[in-house]
């Protein structure tokens, strides 16, 4: 046996090895598929998703489909041909493990934070809704989070409305960090907030977490309404790219008649409080796919995402650009009457400005 063939019959196995391990070995990759939609304007646990108090409903036909992405956790070990075959699907999409989770983190925070980004975008779009009816719209500081083992845990809820903090006025201009960072280390001290629209008084004593104190919250900018409207959809989604769907949905049921006219539509975009302005989301390809998949007849694609939305598999599902919310009604308005209405649309103008 010469010594080329001995150094043959050695690499082959080699390689084989190779293959099998880079085939195996997990990479830092996340996937994207199409999730589920949600018809907004339905029930979730036989409770009506919009529900309203202190003002008349309209209840009727059509569906706001929010549409959603199922990406990979951050704990998911992907390997080579998984990722493969996700490369080969049409409806499912790759992307670089750190865009979607950074350096560090964990799971649970994860989760914490897509709850913190829903919750706000409720708010917004509730008053981005409430603002496009005419309505009085004022800000708060409220608490979108509360870390569980920290001084404000058992004592302070999600959703409450800060009022006073140590003696002194609380406004959504206030700098509750700085109140909260000169209080004297182990004081206990008294805090205000409006829960469920009613006083409630709390003593609490700030701690000290590498050099900043804190009690524990994730603060953020509500709003108090003329009349209660609350979103109820399930805990499992977070983000904010719903908001779009949320305040076209609220609008729907605040308003005589059908928005769609009875039609599926279906879209995304944050929300803007003030203006309303509609604001660029992740997944667009994959809300697209999903939306069509669940019926959807026309979608509301956010400016900023019409690059994407132009190589999108919607097939017979018409794609509409809103870039506000009264874009987005005028359009869903004038689509329920004529389905060939002319709408806005991504062009090839928008994909060079991107």
């Amino acid at each position: 046996m010469t010594q080329r063939t001995l150094a043959a019959l050695l690499a082959v196995p080699l390689f084989v090895a190779l293959g099998i391990y880079t085939a195996v070995t997990p990479l830092p990759f996340v996937t994207y598929s199409p999730g589920p939609t949600i018809n907004v304007l339905g029930d979730n646990d036989g409770k009506p998703i919009i529900e309203v108090q202190g003002h008349p409903t309209y209840r009727d036909d059509g569906e706001l489909r929010m549409t959603t992405v199922s990406v990979t956790q951050r704990n998911a070990r992907l390997d080579l041909l998984t990722l493969l075959r996700t490369w080969f699907s049409r409806d499912r999409a790759i992307y670089p493990y750190a865009i979607q989770y950074g350096g560090g983190g964990s799971q649970q925070q994860d989760t914490q934070e897509g709850q913190v980004e829903m919750i706000g975008s409720q708010d917004s779009a509730i008053a981005a809704a409430l603002r496009q009816l005419g309505y009085q719209v004022n800000p708060v500081l409220e608490i979108l989070s509360v870390t569980p083992t920290m001084p404000a845990d058992g004592k302070l809820e999600v959703r409450d409305v800060i009022k006073r903090f140590n003696g002194t006025k609380v406004t959504a201009a206030t700098d509750l960090g700085k109140l909260i960072h000169d209080v004297p280390a182990g004081d206990t001290v008294p805090m205000t907030v409006e829960r469920k629209g009613k006083p409630v008084t709390v003593r609490i004593t700030p701690t000290t977490k590498d050099g900043t104190r804190l009690i524990g919250v994730t603060l953020g900018i509500g709003y108090t309404f003329p009349f209660k409207v609350s979103v109820h959809i399930s805990d499992s989604i977070g983000g904010p790219s719903a908001g779009l769907m949320f305040a076209l949905s609220i609008y729907d049921t605040l308003t005589p008649g059908s928005l769609t006219s009875g039609g599926a539509v279906a879209g995304t975009g944050t929300i803007s409080a003030a203006g309303g302005r509609v604001g660029e989301i992740g997944g667009i390809q994959q809300k697209i796919v999903g939306a069509r998949q669940d019926g959807a007849q026309l979608f509301l694609v956010p400016p900023a995402n019409c690059p994407d939305a132009l190589t999108s598999d919607h097939g017979s599902m018409r794609l509409a650009k809103a870039a506000t919310l009264k874009d987005a009604i005028a359009e869903v308005t004038a689509w329920g009457k004529n389905h060939d209405a002319a709408l806005p649309q991504c062009t090839a103008s928008d994909k060079a400005k991107h």
